[in-house]
C-alpha cells in the first residue's frame, strides 16, 4: 500500500496550481492521511486507485465512531474530494469514488460579533502611556476598518498603505491581491503610530517595509496579535470569545446591517465565493430568534 507518490503529486498540485498556503496544504494532507489510517486499522492493503465509494462509506462511519463531529467530518470529506479529483485530472482513476458521498448535516455556526460599543470599550482600554499603546490602537482600528485576516495584518507592508487614496493593498489567501478602503479613523491612528512609535524604532534588517513592528523592531507574530486582542477584551470586561477574526466578522456584519451590497463586502473580505459572505446576512435573523426566545411568553 504505497500512497506516497500520489500524495507527493497532490501536494505539488496544491502548491503550484492552487497556490495554497502551507497550513492549508497540511490540512488537506492530514485529511487523506486519516483515510490511510483507517485502512491500516482494518488491515486492508489498498492503493489510492482501488478505493471505492463503499470503502469511503465505511471510513465515514469509522470517523463518526471515533468521535469526530459533523464539522470535522465535512472538512475531511472535502479534503478527500480534492484528492480524488486530482487523481481524475492525472488520469490515475476514471471514476471518482467520492461522487456519491454526501456531506453530513450540520447547523451553520454564526460567528461572534462585537457591538460598536464593545469595540469602543476595547479601544478605550488601551494604555496609551506605554510605548506599544499607539501601535495597538492602530492595529485594532485597522482590523475593524478593513476586515483583515490576522495573517494579512501581520504581513501588511508600509508601502501598501495608500494614504492619499485611502486604500490598503492586501495580499490574501493564495497570494491574491485586493484593494480595501480604509476609514479615516484608521488612517489617522496609523499616522499617529508611525510618528510616535515606529519611526523611532531600531528596525531589523528585512523588516523596514513591515507596517506593524514589536518593540525590538521586528515583525509581529499571529500569536502576538491574538494576545493583544484577548487582553483588551479582558480589560474591557467583554464576556465573549474574542479573537482578531472577531473584528473581521464585526466589520462585515456592521456593513451589511447598514445596507452595504453583498458583492462589495465579498470583494473587501477577499472571499472566493459569495456563499461564504452570505453567512453575515443570517446574523440579524439569529438576533431576532434570540429576542423571541428571551421575551415572548410562549417561546
Amino acid at each position: 500500500m504505497n500512497w506516497t507518490p500520489d500524495l507527493n503529486g497532490f501536494k505539488a498540485y496544491l502548491q503550484l496550481e492552487r497556490s495554497l498556503s502551507e497550513n492549508s496544504i497540511e490540512a488537506y494532507l492530514r485529511d487523506v492521511d486519516k483515510l490511510v489510517q483507517f485502512f491500516e486499522t482494518i488491515s486492508l492493503e489498498i492503493s489510492p486507485t482501488k478505493v471505492t465509494d463503499q470503502h469511503l462509506s465505511d471510513f465515514i462511519n469509522w470517523i463518526g465512531e471515533i468521535g469526530l463531529g459533523a464539522r470535522s467530518q465535512a472538512r475531511i470529506i472535502s479534503g478527500l474530494k480534492a484528492f480524488f479529483n486530482y487523481l481524475i485530472m492525472e488520469d490515475r482513476i476514471t471514476v471518482d469514488p467520492t461522487e456519491l458521498i454526501s456531506m453530513p448535516q450540520m447547523g451553520r455556526k454564526l460567528p461572534e460579533v462585537l457591538s460598536i460599543e464593545e469595540i469602543n470599550a476595547m479601544i478605550a482600554a488601551i494604555d496609551l502611556s506605554k510605548a506599544e499603546g499607539e501601535r495597538n490602537r492602530a492595529i485594532i482600528e485597522t482590523l475593524y476598518s478593513c476586515g483583515l485576516r490576522v495573517s494579512e495584518l501581520v504581513n501588511l507592508r508600509l508601502s501598501h498603505v495608500l494614504f492619499e487614496e485611502g486604500f490598503l493593498r492586501v495580499i490574501g489567501k493564495g497570494n491574491k491581491e485586493r484593494l480595501v478602503p480604509m476609514g479615516k479613523v484608521a488612517i489617522k491612528y496609523i499616522h499617529y503610530y508611525l510618528e510616535s512609535t515606529r519611526n523611532h524604532l531600531d528596525i531589523k534588517q528585512g523588516d523596514h517595509d513591515v507596517l506593524f513592528l514589536n518593540r525590538r523592531g521586528g515583525r509581529l507574530t499571529r500569536v502576538m496579535i491574538f494576545t493583544i486582542v484577548k487582553n483588551l477584551a479582558l480589560l474591557a470586561d467583554i464576556d465573549k470569545t474574542v479573537s482578531p477574526h472577531t473584528f473581521r466578522h464585526s466589520f462585515a456584519t456592521h456593513l451589511i446591517d447598514g445596507g452595504a451590497d453583498l458583492r462589495a463586502v465579498q470583494e473587501m473580505l477577499g472571499h472566493e465565493s459569495i456563499t461564504t459572505t452570505e453567512i453575515y446576512t443570517h446574523l440579524d435573523v439569529g438576533y431576532l430568534k434570540d429576542t423571541i426566545t428571551q421575551f415572548h411568553p410562549r417561546a
